[in-house]
This record gives C-alpha cells, structure tokens and sequence, in this order.
C-alpha cells in the first residue's frame, strides 16, 4: 500500500506503508543514530513527535522486550529508507513490522531520508501526517497546519505513571509488573543501600537500571508529586527524568525544585535538566531541529575530556540567562549549547543528554557514580 508525508510547509514524500495502516500526525523530526531504533521507538520523549531516522536500514534485527525503555512505543509515526520485513537475531521475539502494527504505529519506507533530513535542517521542526489516503493532499497538509505545535504544550504528565511504585535490585519491574534486566553490579552490592525516589516525566527503564546499578532503591512517582509527598517518603537523593514536551509549562515541576533545593541532592537528565534551569532563574528556548541521536560530542569543562552521548530533545536552556551561583560544566561542541550544569553551593546537577544511553555510547556512565558520591557525602554531614 502506498503512503505519503505531508509536511506543513506543502512539501510531500511519497513511499510505501508499512506497521500500522493508519493515519497520525507530529512534529516531525530526524533522528542520527545508526543502532537502537527499538529504544527510539519505546522513548516516551518522543510522544507527539514523527520520528525519521537517517540509518539506511531499519528492522533488520527485530524487536525484543528486554530492548524496549518503556511498555509500548511513542513515536506517532516512523520514517525510514529501508525496511525489513524480516528479522536475523537471535534475540528478536517479534519483526518490527508485526511490532509498529501491533502498537498502532504507521511507517513510511522508500523515501529518501537525506532529503526530508536536508529540508529540516534548513526550515526547522515541521508538523507533519503520515497517511495512506495519499489522493487527498490539500487535506493532509491542513491537517498538519493545524495540529497544536509543541511550544507551550505539557506532555510529561500525560506520559508519566498515575501511580508510585517501587523499582529494585531485587526484583526490577516496571509499573504494568513486567520483569527486567538484573541491576545492581557486584562492586555496587557491597555499598549501602539509598533511597532514589525518581519523578517521572517520560522516565526510560535503562535510567531505572543504572541507579539499580548503583546499589539504588528507586521510587518512581507522577510527575505532579508535591517536594513534601517525596521528602514524606525520606530519600537520600531525588532524579528528575527525561520526558517529552516544553520545559516551561510544567510549574509545577519547576516548583519541587525550588521546594527540595537545598534539601536532599538533586539529579537531572534532559527534560530535568530545564526544570533545572527554570527553577534556578533561567530561562529556555526551542531548538531549530533538535539534538537527536546517538553520536553527540559533549566536552566537560571540569576535565576537559570529549563524551560521545546519545540525545533526544527539541528545548535548551539559555546559559546568558542564569544566575551567577549555577556553574555551566558540559557544552555541547556541535552548537556550543549548554549541556550540563550544577549549583554552586546546594547538591544538584543536570544534563542535557542521556548517560545512561542504551544501546550506548557508555562514556557518560559516570554521572550516576557523581550522584551516588553526593547523596554519600550529603549523609556525612
């Protein structure tokens, strides 16, 4: 069957269908990684947004639960080159095509990807249709035009769990009871135990298995949980996740910031690392077309050392618009944008990437070692 991207802009990608033959509209936005399109898929801070990935070749190794960041994919829609109906891995439980269609999710292939990446890079982030009804174009780009634009738009709530629950060593789990990957390493076993209550806002498993790693207890919570709920339940450390969406409308994740400043220490990745910002005095803005990949050279300013990370967020934090007591301590070497920061005298610090990457790059693992090291130190005082 065949189907067709109809961009904002007019601008149209003809190819065929693939996954689910349906019709979904996002933001449209390009994706650099060469490996991991399962973790792609399952991100949930791609909720609202059409994913295109620049890897030629998509599907060719499957799909398997023990791959997946979260229970079911985000992505509104998938946009590739190639794609396989077939799998060769050993570990593969399902194709991705039997996968997508199962979860809804439509895919266009035979497109040429360079084409719809060059026409992002050069207009920005564009709402975009996947569609089979390919006759009707005129409606397909209205459509697009009058889908709500990312700006302004609270998607960490609607992604976040309706419900505490408990996630371990022990027995990892995720809050629809589906089993994990084992956690914590035996170097981290011999440490004592901490209590990590994690705000979800989009919150990847592979982060939830990297504090575990660190001899972690981790709490996961809605992402609208008061700072007295969480210091009700005494945590040696609170992380504030990835998650989909803009920074600014999310009060009141900004306000149990501000509210456990200075409290407990603090970690943030992606979307926690802006809420950082905000509550700090900063402000953010939207990138042209994203950071999105796994291929991104981050430099620590600290020891001057290169880390290849993996990204995936569409706002930034402005660092000309931050106090003088938050210290910039990674940028980002593509754009020179802020990276990561920390305060200079209360516990806490973010950054604008994933360390905990799966399938990887691993050069950033450090970070969760640097939070265990804090909420250490926080208890010797």
């Amino acid at each position: 069957m065949q189907a067709i991207l109809a961009l904002e802009d007019g601008r149209l990608f003809r190819g065929k269908a693939h996954g689910s033959f349906s019709e979904r509209v996002g933001e449209v936005v390009f994706n650099t990684s060469m490996t991991g399109y399962q973790e792609i898929f399952t991100d949930p801070s791609y909720s609202g947004q059409i994913v295109v990935l620049t890897s030629p070749h998509i599907g060719n190794y499957g799909t398997s639960p023990s791959d997946a960041e979260s229970a079911r994919p985000y992505i509104e829609g998938l946009v590739v080159r190639e794609f396989s109906l077939m799998s060769s891995n050993w570990r593969a439980t399902e194709v991705a095509d039997e996968y997508l269609e199962r979860n809804d999710v439509p895919v266009i292939s035979e497109i040429d990807t360079r084409a719809v990446v060059r026409h992002l890079r050069d207009k920005g982030c564009l709402r975009g249709v996947i569609s089979t009804a390919v006759d009707d174009v005129d409606a397909l780009v209205a459509k697009a035009r009058a889908h709500k634009k990312m700006e302004g738009t609270d998607l960490a709530s609607v992604v976040s769990t309706t419900k505490p629950y408990v996630w371990d060593a022990a027995e990892p789990k995720n809050e629809t009871g589906d089993k994990l990957l084992p956690g914590a390493d035996a170097e981290a076993s011999a440490k004592t135990t901490l209590h990590v209550v994690a705000y979800d806002f989009g919150i990847k498993q592979n982060i939830l298995r990297m504090l575990a790693r660190e001899n972690c207890r981790v709490t996961v919570v809605p992402a609208r949980t008061s700072a007295s709920e969480v210091m009700a339940m005494a945590p040696d450390g609170v992380f504030f996740s990835n998650g989909p969406g803009d920074p600014e409308p999310l009060e009141y994740a900004v306000q149990s910031v501000r509210d456990l400043k200075g409290k407990v220490p603090l970690f943030g990745i992606c979307l926690g690392h802006q809420i950082f910002g905000i509550a700090l005095g900063g402000k953010t803005y939207k990138l042209k077309f994203g950071h999105h990949g796994g291929n991104h050279p981050i430099k620590n300013l600290a020891t001057g050392k290169v880390e290849i990370t993996a990204q995936n967020h569409n706002f930034n934090v402005d660092p000309a618009s931050l106090p003088a007591d938050v210290v910039q301590t990674h940028t980002n070497l593509n754009d020179d944008t802020l990276a990561g920061l920390r305060h200079a005298t209360d516990p806490m610090f973010s950054v604008q990437y994933h360390p905990e990457a799966s399938p990887g790059p691993h050069d950033s693992h450090y970070l969760f070692r640097d939070f265990r090291k804090m909420m250490e130190d926080w208890k010797k005082r």
